[in-house]
């Protein structure tokens, strides 16, 4: 079994940039343009790499190979925008790797590409790349293809010599065990659970207790022997269940305007092990929009619409319209979810104000916001 995190460093370590190997700073799912650069690199590895995996690490500083970091990634999307743009699309997994030396809510995100006879291409035109173009790497660049690609075949034996290092030891599981309960405090209770003697799985949360029913908050979920962060939330109500098989999670959203809130199912993940040393992750969207007044959504849309346009005027705001600012995420949502036109858009805008306030708890709900729709939209 392979130590992702073991694997990281040996690729940063021992491998420059290359045929089967790419490292960024940081990929923007969020625009066209990240999207579609991302789809070329993905392509350009797929087709340089028909024998063996190829990676691409994420959250890497591109001259030193410091470990900066990106925030976690949980969207299980990912691979829907893989098969629906490219053709012959290979299968991909994204990872979100916890390194002690990061911040607790920090990540190093590892892009496996599996192998795949025949070749990938674009589907149809998406940002400057146009329906049919074929990238492959050439050195450390994912380039177009203007003539046949002949494959690397002395990649299968540098990947599979790369993979065998990076196997896992008993002395690294206890490792991982022993790093995850010294980086989380005790009030969050950090603890293990062994599932089918193979599996050994970290998870911390703050428990609080409403109404009776026990919920936990900062939730963080960690398989060890392969140093993969599962899950990680920072939602104020998140509920845990588990047996001898499976280890489930619940997830609620908190909702409301004018202070008055309320406790919304989001999704459920379940983590299911398996006999023959596999495990299989399986979510299921729970969220149902409430309604709310109409008349007085568009009447806190136009609101935050004049803060917005005061902000981007250059204007200072009065404490009451900071006030609005740092309640964009909220409101803006559920306008969005709503149907209200441009709420989204606005919201977006808004993000770089959100991340410059002293107070961060307001940039977090932005990205908690962000995420509620990106999972509505690919419901």
């Amino acid at each position: 079994m392979i130590n992702k995190r073991l694997l990281i460093r040996n690729l940063l370590n021992h491998n420059d940039e290359n045929t089967f190997f790419d490292k960024k700073r940081k990929i923007d799912l969020d625009c066209k343009e990240g999207k579609a650069k991302f789809l070329k690199h993905i392509c350009a590895l797929s087709n340089s790499n028909p024998y063996n995996n190829a990676f691409i690490v994420v959250g890497v500083d591109d001259d030193t190979n410091s470990l900066l970091g990106v925030d976690f990634f949980d969207d299980s999307r990912i691979q829907d925008l893989i098969n629906s743009c490219l053709v012959n699309p290979p299968k991909i997994g994204y990872e979100n790797i916890s390194f002690s030396s990061l911040q607790g809510h920090k990540v190093i995100a590892l892009v496996t590409i599996y192998p795949l006879s025949g070749l990938t291409f674009l589907k149809k035109n998406f940002w400057k790349y146009n329906k049919g173009m074929v990238f492959y790497r050439k050195g450390s660049t994912s380039t177009v293809a203007s003539t046949k690609i002949i494959p690397n075949k002395h990649n299968k034996g540098l990947v599979n010599r790369l993979e065998n290092s990076s196997s896992n030891t008993l002395e690294l599981t206890l490792q991982g065990v022993c790093d995850f309960m010294a980086v989380h405090p005790q009030n969050r209770s950090p603890r293990f659970q062994v599932f089918k003697d193979s599996f050994v799985l970290c998870w911390a949360g703050e428990k609080l207790i409403d109404s009776g029913v026990v919920y936990y908050r900062r939730v963080d979920i960690q398989l060890v022997k392969e140093q993969v962060r599962l899950f990680y939330s920072t939602l104020d109500r998140v509920q845990i269940q588990f047996g001898k098989d499976a280890f489930v999670v619940t997830e609620y959203v908190s909702l409301g305007i004018d202070n008055v809130r309320s406790y919304y199912p989001l999704e459920k993940t379940v983590f299911h092990f398996k006999d023959n040393g596999k495990h299989v992750i399986l979510r299921e969207f729970l969220f149902e929009c409430p309604d709310f007044d109409t008349r007085h959504l568009h009447h806190v849309f136009n609101t935050n619409t004049a803060v917005l346009k005061k902000l981007e005027a250059g204007f200072d705001l009065e404490n009451s319209e900071l006030e609005v600012l740092k309640g964009f995420p909220n409101t803006y949502l559920i306008c969005s979810l709503q149907g209200i036109e441009k709420a989204e858009e606005n919201l977006k805008s808004a993000r770089k104000y959100l991340k410059n306030l002293d107070d961060k708890f307001p940039y977090i709900k932005y990205k908690e916001a962000m995420r509620l729709l990106r999972k509505v939209k690919y419901k």
